[in-house]
């Protein structure tokens, strides 16, 4: 595993360390033993902005970047919503070269599964999502979503029925363990956080804080109604130059309902 130069992170709390190796940051960010862990990677400007020009790609640097590679290393699947893969211009789903040989000499296959999120099935099944998929994707969808849709999407993905209008999210997980898919790591968008959010399903958030300001008319992390206040604990902080690399454990509650997800 090789560490990249440009991009050095310090631990400033707890326990303030310098120049942190790959291995540092994985132990600090990795998945607990033997239960289901559910978290969640985002990057907001300073003034609360998650993307630039409609992407939260544009809002990062080297250290934000290496941390999102390393934080699928340990991953069993990558949840996502469907807005957000479409917008971000994800393709066929494969981890570097590094997290490969990493995930192989730990047991683990090659890259992660991938799964979606979507009510509408608006999602091309031509598209590398599906042709250059390493392993066949899941996508969680409704009753109500179109037929034709799903009978196409049903030819390249495993479709699992989470719901009849919305998306339960609770269910969404429970599938994901039932396949043995526990490590659970969400890229977003903020329908689907918000609804994991409204679930109480979510156990971590890893926020980069970038130094910019923003402006415009950017939305927040997390969407959704009606508003639903989680508390939250710091783990960790970790600072790249003017940027914070956060993470924060979040409370759960059993009686919460789930919610919509992205369409």
């Amino acid at each position: 595993m090789s560490d990249s130069a440009d991009a050095v992170i310090d631990r400033v709390w707890p326990d303030p360390a310098s120049d942190l190796s790959d291995t540092d940051l994985l132990s600090l960010v990795g998945f607990p033993a033997e239960r289901t862990w559910l978290r969640v990677n985002f990057i907001a400007s300073i003034d609360g902005a998650a993307t630039r020009d409609g992407r939260s790609g544009g809002l990062g640097d080297e250290a934000d970047h290496r941390m999102f590679d390393l934080l699928r290393y340990e991953a069993d699947v990558v949840l996502v919503g469907a807005g957000t893969l479409r917008d971000e211009g994800y393709g066929g789903f494969r981890v570097s070269p590094e997290a490969v040989a990493w995930r192989t000499a730990h047991g683990m296959t090659e890259h992660p599964a991938l799964a979606m999120v979507s009510r509408s099935l608006a999602l091309d099944p031509a598209s590398p999502l599906f042709t250059d998929a390493p392993a066949r994707p899941v996508v969680y969808t409704v009753a109500s979503a179109p037929r034709d849709r799903r009978v196409a999407l049903g030819r390249v993905a495993d479709i699992v029925e989470v719901g009849e209008s919305d998306a339960d999210l609770r269910r969404v997980r429970d599938d994901l363990t039932a396949r043995g898919l526990r490590r659970i790591h969400s890229e977003g968008g903020p329908h689907l956080f918000g609804a994991l959010l409204a679930a109480r399903v979510v156990d971590a958030l890893h926020l980069t804080l970038a130094p910019t300001m923003e402006s415009g008319e950017a939305g927040r992390i997390a969407r959704g109604h009606p508003a639903v206040p989680v508390g939250a604990h710091l783990a960790s902080i970790l600072r790249s130059g003017d940027e914070l690399l956060l993470q924060y454990l979040l409370q759960r509650a059993s009686s919460a309902r789930a919610s919509s997800a992205t369409s």
